[in-house]
This record gives structure tokens, sequence and C-alpha cells, in this order.
């Protein structure tokens, strides 16, 4: 949405040497940290024992650090410096990494409230000695057997595969099947840890209700699958998606026939398919392929989740600011879910160079998948606004794109940035001809479409998301893009997303804190109204931008480019340390 002039500034390094510093000889008193004991009192899943135990670690690591800082800082700073300097910071690790086991726990069961608040302050042991350890055993996963326990059980219909599968999507097939199996194992534990709880409807609408979702895209992902190389079967998705229960408990009938395969039609064996198993604990490894249920945006399982992420401005504008290590600070020093690339056709971009630019972006999305991230690949179009003027390659961009990450399950394809000027007809008609050049190479990608009036519902052009319901893209799969600045938009745009998000599926691909001009004073009060909303409805969004630019939008100081540092609130703005504190605490801190 960017629309102003990129400046150059020149940045001169200046190294500052620290001479006398005070540090503390062996025999003196160094007050030392003294941190309350996190207690895990609830059975940790299996999958989840790895990071939780890292984090625990993690704790102890950061005690480790302050203690080292209290030393070394002797006699530095006035009466507040250790509590500035150090048992604040100190606190913030705190809270982020007793947040991020509540997350890691509630990945594959209810997430519990360890008391992030409570436990984060320390206090000093002023006559120092050692600071007490935190624990870091992780309790296992409770065993017990429902049937004992008279605990009802879930009993679904079997699903049988009375077709051929075709040789190449029989490991497809076979992972769907398992998934079945996995989601009936979750609806009976699911009841287990919930007995007691709701109403007289409460199993139905917690856990009936969306297994019968769940089960129903996942049988629709098998006829898919053998679709691809074979006639596309009706496996009466609808009729045995919906599953009773055995009130008395007990076992759970399993899909057990193995679904006959056929050989390729071509002698050649299929190609060997590429490891894009993503790194354990990441956005990826927890929510695996993503899809459209519903109005909400769903992981592999049909859970409806959130992304949370940042957008890069212009690749041309700012070609050093994302890499992996930016990538990896994204990651791993934010908890953030996704990267969106966003790829300026003019204004220098891809026009100028469509293979060069291409590879940037493919290279880019290697690094992402590398670490286990999201990414939105973004055809950054603004000027002209009418996404029909590249309509050409746009073809040549997303089939080339498509066809490097064909078996990625972590790309989502934004095919418009900001249209504006145009009709909602002209836009469904470039989605039209567009998301089929996509859904060749990846038939179960995530496609979100720009909406009219620069991606706002049509509201900067006096409509609203009426015109989009009276006539929507007929893809499985698309979500519509809103895109807000929250200095310039306020209370009456958030009613109307209110409204919308509860008969579209919106991805908010961009936002700023700022003005539309992605400069100006930050407005976080707008920016936490907004927000909430999304948090509310479940409505993802990435902030614009990851450069270190000199206007108000740069997450990064200006300089930290062209360095390889990008961890840490010291090298953000405001802006920066704002999203970064609303992801990892759920409160947005801008110091």
């Amino acid at each position: 949405m960017r629309r102003w002039q990129i400046g150059a500034v020149a940045g001169v390094a200046v190294v500052v040497v620290g001479v006398g510093l005070g540090v503390a000889s062996a025999d003196e008193a160094v007050p030392t940290v003294n941190c309350p004991q996190v207690a895990i009192k609830v059975a940790v899943p299996a999958q989840q024992q790895a990071d939780v135990q890292r984090n625990l670690e993690l704790l102890n690591t950061q005690i480790t650090e302050a203690n080292n800082r209290l030393k070394s800082t002797v006699g530095q700073g006035g009466k507040d410096f250790i509590q500035n300097a150090i048992l604040g910071p100190l606190k913030d690790k705190r809270i982020a990494t007793i947040n991020r086991i509540e997350t890691a726990i509630g990945r594959n069961a209810a997430k519990p409230d360890l008391n992030a608040e409570g436990l984060a302050p320390c206090t000093l042991n002023q006559g120092g000695g050692a600071s007490a350890a935190q624990p870091t055993a992780v309790p296992s996963a409770a065993a017990g057997s429902d049937a004992a326990a008279g605990v009802p059980t879930v009993n679904c219909p079997d699903v049988p595969i009375t077709v051929a599968v075709p040789a190449q999507q029989k490991a497809d097939v076979d992972r769907n099947l398992e998934l079945l199996k996995t989601q009936i194992t979750e609806a009976n534990n699911r009841l287990k840890s919930t007995v007691g709880q709701g109403g007289k409807d409460f199993i139905k609408n917690a856990i009936l209700g969306p297994l019968k979702d769940k089960r129903f895209a996942t049988i629709n992902r098998i006829e898919t699958a053998i679709g691809r190389n074979a006639a596309k079967p009706d496996l009466n998705a609808e009729g045995l998606s919906a599953c009773g229960l055995n009130e008395a408990g007990g076992a759970t009938a399993e899909p057990t026939a193995e679904p006959t395969t056929v050989a390729p039609t071509t002698e050649a064996p299929a190609p060997e398919q590429p490891d894009t198993d993503a790194p354990a604990g990441t956005p990826v490894a927890a929510n695996g392929q993503l899809s459209v249920c519903g109005v909400q945006l769903c992981n592999e399982a049909g859970t409806a989740i959130q992304l949370r992420g940042m957008s890069s401005h212009g690749l041309q504008f700012f070609p050093n600011c994302v890499n992996a290590n930016s990538l990896a600070a994204l990651r791993n020093d934010w908890n953030a879910d996704f990267i969106r690339l966003s790829m300026y056709v003019q204004e220098g971009g891809l026009e100028t160079d469509p293979t060069g630019f291409t590879n940037k972006v493919n290279g880019l999305v290697d690094d992402a998948t590398e670490l286990g991230l999201y990414v939105v690949v973004d055809f950054h179009i603004l000027t002209p606004g009418d996404p029909n003027f590249n309509l050409g390659l746009a073809k040549t961009f997303f089939q080339n794109v498509t066809a490097k990450h064909a078996n990625n399950n972590n790309v989502i394809y934004e095919i418009a940035n900001e249209p504006n000027g145009v009709s909602w007809d002209a836009i469904k008609t470039y989605a039209d001809q567009v998301i089929p050049v996509i859904r060749a190479n990846s038939p179960d990608s995530v496609v979100l479409v720009g909406t009219r009036g620069f991606s706002s519902l049509g509201l900067t052009d006096g409509s609203d998301e009426k015109e989009i319901l009276a006539d929507p893209v007929d893809f499985k799969n698309v979500m519509y893009t809103f895109h807000f600045y929250a200095a310039s938009h306020g209370a009456d745009r958030r009613a109307v997303v209110a409204r919308a998000a509860k008969e579209l599926p919106l991805f908010v691909s961009e936002f700023g804190t700022q003005t539309f001009t992605g400069d100006g004073t930050n407005d976080f009060t707008s920016t936490t109204a907004w927000l909430d909303l999304l948090k509310a409805n479940k409505i993802s969004y990435g902030m614009w931008s990851l450069s270190d630019g000199r206007e108000t939008n740069s997450a990064f100081k200006q300089g930290t480019c062209a360095g390889t540092n990008f961890e840490g609130a010291g090298v953000l703005t405001e802006a920066g340390r704002y999203l970064r504190s609303r992801i990892l605490t759920g409160v947005g801190n801008p110091n």
C-alpha cells in the first residue's frame, strides 16, 4: 500500500569503547537474582515434551545471564539501574518464556494458565549466594483407559476407498486416512479431559461438531488427491463425516481396509518428493497444510487458527532486510508465524527483471521453509490499480513460483495486493484467470484475493463486503484481504470488519500502526483495538514492514539491515517493539 518515495540514508557506524567499568572482585558480595519457580501441574503431551523442557532450561539460562550482568555492572547507573536494566528485562523474558510453555502444551491439550504475570518478577538475594534453579523435569501425559473410566468415546463410520488409488497419490491418501484416526484419538482425549464441563450440548458443539468438520475436510482431501491422476471419486464426505458416541466407552472402530493402487500411466518412475518436514516446534510443524473452513483459516487438523507475522517492504527497496537471519529472528525472538514477501510488480520491481526477482522470491521461500515459517507470496500491484494490467506477468510469475514449491505445505499466494480504481467485477475476472494457474501446481494452497479500494472491502470507494458476498470467487480455500492503518482507520471500519467476518473469510495481509502513508505518529491505542478485534475473530495479520527505512512503519532502526543481528528490542523501532511484544505477551508495548 506504500505510496511514497524511498529515500537513501547514509549511515555512519560509531563504536564507543567503555573504559573502567566496575567489575566485582571475587571477595565482594554481589547480589544474585531470586526467581519463583514455575510449576507445571498438568500433563504435558508427548509431542511437546522437548519444547517445554527447552523453555524450562531457558528460564535457568536467563537467571544465569542476569547474575552475570549483576556482577559485570557493579557500580554502574543510579539507584534504579538494577531494576530498569536487569530485573525489568528479565521479567519480560520470563513472561515470554512461560507463555511459550503454555502455548506448547495447548497445541495438543487444554492450554494451561501457569500464572506468567505472577511468576515473572524476580527479586534480589542482597547477600549473594546461589540462585534457586528452575526445575526442568516435565510431567508426562497421564496414562489411563477411557473404557475403564466409563467415559464416552466417539463412534465414526468407516471411510471405504472403493476405487483404485494411483501410485503417485497413495502416500497422500494413506496420510489422510491416518489423520482420520488421529482425529478420533484427539476427540476421545477431549471427551476425557472435559468430563463435567459445559451444558447439555457441550459434547455436540465442542467435540462432535468440530470433528465432523475436520472429517469432511479430510475426506475431501482424499478425493482431491485421487483426482490428480484419476477420475475424482465421490466418497460421500457429507454422509461419513458425522460421528456418534459409545456412551459406555470402549474402542472406536477405525478404518482397516487397504486401498487398492494402480500403477502410474507412464513407465518413468515418479519423481522423488523433497523432504519438506518442518523443524519440530515451529508454526508449520504445529499446523501443517492450511485450509479455509467456513470463514476461518484452519490447520491440518481442521482447527481454526490465527497467524501473526510481518510483511516485508518492497524487495527491491530493502534487499538486505529479509534474509535467513531476520527470518530466524521472527521465528525465535518474536514467536511469529509467517513472513509476507512483497514483490512489487512496478516501481522498479518484477517487471524490470522477472527472472531475477522470481529467483529472489523462490530463495526466500526456501529460507522460510527451512525455518518452519509460513510464507505469503504477495504479487504487489499498486500503480496501476487494475490487476488485469499485469495479468500476463501474474500468470507467468505464479506458474514459476508454484512449480518450484509444488510440494510445500507452507506457502500462501496473494494474487493482487491493493486493487484500486477498479470494480469488484474486474478483480474477480482477474482472480478467475490467475487462480487456475496456481491450482495446477498447488491444488490445496490458500489463495488471498485483494478487495477493491486498496483492499478495504470497498470502503474507500463507498462500498462494502456485500458486493463480494453477492458474487464471491468460486474456488475453494480462498480468503479476502483487508488492509488498515491504525492512525487513519478507526471504529467505523472496525464495525464493518466485525460484521463481514461473520460471512467472509478475511486475512489482514497488511496493516500499520501509523497513517496510510506509512509515516507519522504511531497510534497504538487504535492498533490495539484493531488487533483485539482480529484476535476475537481469529483473523490472521501481518504488519508493514520488515525494513529499516526512515518512516515510522519500519520495524528495524536505520542501519540494522546492513548487519546480521536482528534479535532483541534494541534493534527495533517503536512499531517493531510494539508488535514483537504483542505477539510474545499478548500486550503491545512500544518501549
